[in-house]
């Protein structure tokens, strides 16, 4: 089989990509800053090289790029860029050697769009710098692959959900208070009427997403896919869920945004902003004829699970 290697492995996407590789044969190599431990046990970490960089730092010096060309990899899997200059060094170093880059995107890079569910074929509308600097990356990375043959795929996850880290609540931010209300039965203040949608994915069915490109190469180089449950939710409904799902009628309330964020946190009331601005809903059809992708997890099961 392959030499993989996964910058970031040891997070969220990692903690399930990483023994996945393994235990289909793959030599493995994470890379990460060897602060962090993946979420959940597994044996197959023992059978896994473990190579400590700061990313930053040697980006910095010029130095990634080749460190991890030097690891001799056929696979490699890139969790973990924020801005173009690093992929393109990256991409550089790894230019002539890797049979497969796959990119870690995100849904961000959509902002908001004027149909939905949202394809990969719609127009990117990214805003703030995240989206923004993901939407430069991903829109270089396919021109080389279309224009210089380097293999590259990207996959967008959406909000990403399992155990050991906070979901993106019904109210539209990570605050775990809302769970804990909601628990109680007490009432639920939302915005405006709840409509807006927020759109997540389990970790587990986004490293599908990922091994089904590495199996089906051809299907996957050059192309940005989806990485989402199969259906979006509204905030009410997602609320009106938990609440039954703790065994309690819901009780919300709603109010107009303006008046609802002086009521919050000021980071709550941001994160709520930022994603009812984008309202997230995508389509998983591009993943499913190509590369036969099937979630197995709703966006409501993947968060209680967290919960």
């Amino acid at each position: 089989m392959a030499r993989a290697v996964v910058i970031g492995g040891s997070g969220h996407v990692g903690t399930y990509l990483v023994p996945a590789l393994v235990e289909r044969g793959h030599e493995v190599v994470n890379v990460s800053r060897g602060q962090a431990t993946p979420y959940r046990p597994h044996p197959a970490w023992a059978l896994v090289e473990q190579v400590v960089v700061d990313r930053t730092a040697e980006d910095t010096a010029g130095t990634f790029g080749p460190r991890i060309a030097a690891l001799c990899p056929d696979i490699v899997v890139d969790l973990i860029s924020f801005d173009l200059p690093s992929t393109r060094a990256l991409v550089g170093a790894l230019r002539g050697q890797v049979e497969h880059f796959l990119h870690c995107g995100t849904i961000w890079v959509y902002g908001h769009n004027a149909a939905v569910p949202a394809t990969e074929d719609d127009p990117l509308n990214p805003f703030g710098d995240y989206g923004t600097n993901k939407a430069a990356i991903e829109t270089w990375l396919l021109r080389e692959a279309r224009q210089t043959g380097f293999p590259a795929t990207v996959f967008r996850p959406g909000h990403i959900v399992g155990p050991g880290w906070a979901p993106l609540n019904p109210a539209g931010h990570f605050n775990l208070d809302v769970f804990s209300h909601v628990a109680r039965g007490e009432d639920l203040t939302l915005p405006n009427y709840g409509l807006e949608t927020v759109h997540h994915v389990h970790a587990e069915d986004v490293v599908q997403v990922v091994l089904r490109a590495i199996v089906q190469r051809s299907a996957a180089v050059g192309e940005a896919f989806n990485a989402v449950s199969r259906q979006a939710l509204n905030l009410r409904g997602y609320a009106e869920a938990m609440f039954r799902w703790f065994g309690q009628e819901p009780k919300l309330r709603f109010q107009p945004f303006e008046e609802w964020k002086t009521r919050q946190a000021p980071e709550d009331a941001q994160a709520t902003w930022e994603h009812i601005a984008g309202s997230p809903c995508h389509s998983i059809d591009k993943a499913r004829r190509r590369l036969g992708y099937e979630p197995r997890h709703t966006s409501l099961a993947a968060v209680q699970e967290a919960v």
